[in-house]
């Protein structure tokens, strides 16, 4: 965030030098914005011919400008280094269609040969382009899921496990659902042990459930001192066989 504010501000002040230095002195006190844009692509160099405002210097430096901003609102790294490099080889060029018409380039401190616009449009060019190295870009799809809120661990299920999915009627639950193993055993035969199961609707609940005698023909045992109804009849009753004689 830090890096694309300052890259960002950099840019637009390259931009905005750029822009600027047409309206400077760039050789022995002629502005820019008076050098003719066509005269940079001609065999003979620049001449003395006075050019308008959108077709001189200030008209490649203006585009540059434009494309800095909008590659600032869109976070683009490439449309500002293509901004800054479109500044630098206009200027360059500019300095080798002069030096073609003036046999040479010079600089004196009587404010002859290269002015104050040159410097300005070369700086410019020069903070575009650390403006976009500055710039970290919109940033990829693996950047933007790690700034993604972590999610919440998924439950697990119980329901690979068949040791969890012994409720009736396909219910499954937590520990209450585990069965466990009781023995019945009748008047003399010896019963084979059985697993209960919760009944239906109970799943969750915890502590064993009441066993499920193997003879439904068979009274529920008594409680001593019970009615006899089997209403309150216990969880489950051990019954020792007879002596084998």
């Amino acid at each position: 965030m830090v890096r694309n504010v300052l890259g960002s501000v950099l840019a637009l002040l390259g931009a905005a030098a750029a822009v600027w230095s047409p309206f400077r002195a760039w050789y022995d006190g002629r502005h820019g914005r008076y050098y003719r844009l066509g005269d940079l692509f001609s065999g003979s160099g620049v001449t003395d011919a006075r050019a308008d405002l959108f077709t001189s210097l200030f008209l490649p430096f203006a585009i540059a400008a434009v494309v800095t901003v909008v590659g600032v609102l869109l976070r683009s790294r490439l449309l500002v280094a293509l901004a800054g490099i479109a500044v630098l080889a206009f200027a360059v060029l500019w300095m080798v269609r002069v030096g073609q018409a003036e046999s040479g380039l010079t600089v004196d401190s009587d404010g002859n040969g290269l002015g104050a616009g040159v410097a300005g449009a070369l700086g410019g060019g020069v903070l575009l382009l650390i403006g976009a190295a500055l710039m970290r870009g919109r940033g990829g799809r693996r950047e933007r899921m790690a700034t993604l809120p972590p999610s919440e661990p998924a439950e697990p299920s119980w329901q690979s496990d068949p040791a969890w999915n012994t409720g009736a009627g396909g219910h499954h639950g937590g520990h209450g659902d585990r069965s466990e193993p009781t023995w019945q055993h009748g008047h003399g035969d010896q019963s084979e042990p059985t697993w209960q199961h919760g009944p239906a609707g109970t799943s969750g609940q915890d502590g064993p459930y009441e066993p499920t005698d193997p003879t439904p023909d068979r009274p529920p045992p008594r409680e001593p001192g019970g009615t006899g109804s089997g209403e309150d009849a216990p969880t489950a009753t051990w019954r020792r066989p007879p002596d084998q004689r």
